[in-house]
């Protein structure tokens, strides 16, 4: 029997996340492995008089690709994924694994070549959405892979990941609402602003927010989300962040990582472990020395570190940054093939001033 968790999932993907409308094409992508939850999506797509399309993939055969495939390979896009990144109207991505350490021993260069090389179908998705004509929600389906990596049984780790959703309730959709209208109050009170100082024992950190946008991530891109998030001024940043959660990358746990800025670009750069890793990162491009992103997490249901980013960069008192590519409606002007969102614990000793006004103490907001 099909647990009533995940077709309260499926509804709030493809009602509240997406809006889905009758003759809207429809992309709904996964692994294998989201067997059980791509039906419920592809179902409710169809309730609701979309025009589904499956794309399923394959983590064994990823991987394959990545060892075995020629420089023409890597570099080659499949030319139906191109056409459905130009053409369709929704994108709902329902992420997975089998084993989170399977591309641990994959050459990060080749990695780094084939995300290159897809660049191209992130640029599109994002700048359709940002001119409001591309919708898309990302999730996530819990395995027993994705549960050991949370230290969880299977059990636990779906009571925590559907209950960071609210599909414990008979209407996520109405407490999603509420968190929404929460975070607008702090994104209205961020309008117009410039300057933000973050001060603690892991940050020391100036940045610009001058002539940006703060977005209201409230379960409509990510589920579940809970944070605020803008795209700061590319050249502004200056000053050193630590970052004490570990950040996973094709399997590979960096920790420890510690960066420093000068006029936006990191000019110092090392992590505790795999610090080869990080180095690759910064360097696949120019971009990726530049934050394309700064957030405040806000959802406490999300209460301890998983090692899956998409819980982990909501925590509550937390904030987190991501360098490499910046997301348009932002204002963010960067663009790099790489998006690596890093987390820093604020709720000790841990200040955010905007300009100059106290907006956020110990990891709560205090406007």
């Amino acid at each position: 029997m099909t647990d009533v968790r995940l077709q309260r999932l499926a509804n709030v993907l493809v009602d509240y996340a997406c809006d889905v409308k009758p003759g809207m094409w429809v992309g709904i992508l996964g692994d294998v492995v989201t067997l059980p939850a791509l039906r419920e999506v592809y179902k409710e797509v169809l309730r609701y008089g979309g025009n589904p399309t499956l794309f399923m993939s394959d983590d064994t055969m990823d991987r394959h690709f990545i060892r075995a495939a020629n420089d023409d390979q890597l570099n080659w896009l499949d030319p139906s994924r191109s056409l459905y990144y130009e053409k369709a109207d929704i994108y709902i991505r329902i992420g997975s694994s089998t084993n989170t350490r399977a591309m641990t021993n994959i050459d990060p260069k080749r990695v780094q070549q084939r995300n290159a090389a897809i660049r191209s179908w992130l640029d599109t998705r994002l700048n359709r959405s940002a001119r409001l004509e591309f919708e898309w929600v990302g999730t996530w389906y819990p395995t027993e892979s994705s549960a050991q990596e949370a230290n969880m049984s299977l059990e636990e780790y779906e009571d925590f990941v559907y209950s960071s959703m609210f599909l414990n309730f008979d209407d996520p959709a109405g407490k999603w609402r509420e968190l929404s209208a929460m975070q607008q109050f702090k994104v209205d009170w961020l309008k117009g602003k410039k300057h933000v100082k973050l001060q603690g024992p892991n940050a020391d950190l100036q940045l610009s927010i001058e002539d940006r946008t703060f977005i209201n991530s409230d379960g409509h891109k990510n589920m579940p989300s809970g944070e605020i998030f803008t795209g700061p001024v590319e050249e502004s940043v200056n000053g050193w962040v630590r970052f004490d959660y570990p950040s996973i990358v094709a399997g590979r746990a960096v920790s420890g990582i510690e960066l420093r800025f000068e006029n936006g670009k990191v000019v110092h750069a090392k992590a505790e472990a795999n610090d080869d890793l990080l180095q690759a990162q910064l360097n696949t491009d120019a971009g990726a020395r530049y934050l394309g992103e700064f957030a405040i997490g806000t959802n406490f249901g999300i209460n301890r570190f998983t090692g899956n980013i998409l819980f982990d960069e909501k925590i509550g008192g937390t904030i987190h940054m991501a360098v490499g590519m910046g997301y348009p409606e932002t204002g963010s002007k960067n663009r790099s093939a790489v998006h690596w969102d890093m987390i820093c614990d604020m709720r000790n000793d841990s200040t955010i001033h905007v300009d100059g006004e106290l907006f956020y103490k110990n990891g709560e907001f205090v406007v």
